[in-house]
This record gives structure tokens, C-alpha cells and sequence, in this order.
């Protein structure tokens, strides 16, 4: 059983609102390969658990009160060896400047599901492989 969990990828999962957050965690935990390791409701929140809890995706709310989600993306992705960071939002990709802070994508929340999550994933792995030094 070790194995297995060894190879999900883990995910944190981070928004301000119950509904949206629970949904992303059933989503994560209904797609093979992942798991979620911790769920938070700011983007303050989830600087500290990235430290702790070691993710390797994080799931950010753009709109977050305090420091928003483009804010935590582009600190969380200034370290070495940070987690990988997708965007989610209830507006248009357009309506962000996004460009700068470092996340892998964005996913418009009523497009998230468990083929949208294995998609975004496959494609950050596959536009990481020349940069890994492996």
C-alpha cells in the first residue's frame, strides 16, 4: 500500500470559499495519482503549509482576502524546488495579469475536474522535463 501513495502527487489546496474548496479536495481525491495533503483558506495559510506540508501542486484561489493568490504563486514559485502552482478562478483568465507570477496554468473553476487536473498535470511535467537537469 506504501508504494502506491508514494507515487500520488501531493496537492494543497487553497480558497477562501467552503463550497469551492471542498469541491476541489473531492476532486483531487477521486483522481488516481493524487492526493491531498492539506486544504487552507488563505493565501497566508498556505505559504506556511507548503513549508510544512511539502506539496508538489498547490491549488490557488486568485481572489483571497489578504494576499491574493497571484501574490502567494509568485512567492511560493521564487524558491527552488517549490511546488508547482495552478491558478483557479470563477473569472476569466483575461481579468488577471498573471503572466509574472510564476504559476503553471490557469483553470477556470467550472472547467475543473479529474481529466482537467490529470491534463494540467501531464502538461506541467511535460514543459518541466527540460529544465529538471535530469
Amino acid at each position: 500500500m506504501g508504494q502506491a501513495a508514494d507515487a500520488e502527487v501531493r496537492v494543497l489546496v487553497v480558497d477562501d470559499q467552503e463550497l469551492y474548496r471542498r469541491t476541489m479536495t473531492t476532486v483531487v481525491q477521486e483522481t488516481p495519482g493524487f492526493v491531498v495533503v492539506g486544504a487552507v483558506t488563505t493565501a497566508e495559510e498556505s505559504l506556511t503549509a507548503v513549508a510544512e506540508l511539502h506539496p508538489q501542486l498547490v491549488l490557488m484561489d486568485v481572489n483571497l482576502p489578504g494576499i491574493d493568490g497571484i501574490e502567494a504563486s509568485r512567492r511560493l514559485t521564487s524558491e527552488k524546488g517549490g511546488p508547482v502552482v495552478v491558478l483557479l478562478s470563477t473569472y476569466e483568465e483575461d481579468q488577471f495579469d498573471t503572466s509574472t507570477c510564476g504559476a503553471a496554468a490557469y483553470v477556470p473553476k467550472a472547467a475543473f475536474g479529474p481529466e482537467c487536473l490529470e491534463d494540467t498535470w501531464a502538461g506541467v511535467a511535460r514543459s518541466d522535463t527540460g529544465t529538471g537537469g535530469n
